[in-house]
């Protein structure tokens, strides 16, 4: 998913983090500059759905406005990808197993 606050917010003329942010906590949702800089800023690691709702009536727009699905980052069984992923079942060298003791002592060195 794409997180499009910022473009979403120009579209409906907020131009500034700190106007969303007034606006917010006029609708009830009061976020710390902290926080508001991140959602300007960045992509968020979590949102609350709550918080979502807020966010939508404080800029008149839907959660797809928000929310931009990218279905082509996904990975598909048997498809190489860029990001240096193994696909399920692809041959490779299985890890070592180091055998351990129950007792907790140590194997002698080979």
């Amino acid at each position: 998913m794409k997180w499009n606050l910022r473009l979403t917010a120009a579209n409906k003329g907020i131009w500034k983090a700190s106007e969303l942010q007034r606006s917010l906590a006029e609708h009830g949702l009061v976020i710390s500059a902290g926080k508001m800089s991140g959602l300007w800023s960045g992509q968020p690691v979590s949102l609350k759905l709550e918080d979502l709702d807020v966010i939508c009536v404080a800029l008149g727009c839907e959660i797809g406005d928000l929310l931009i699905p990218e279905p082509q980052k996904v990975p598909r069984p048997g498809q190489d990808n860029e990001t240096g992923r193994i696909a399920v079942g692809a041959a490779t060298t299985p890890p070592t197993v180091v055998p351990k003791r129950r007792d907790g002592r140590s194997l002698p060195p080979e």
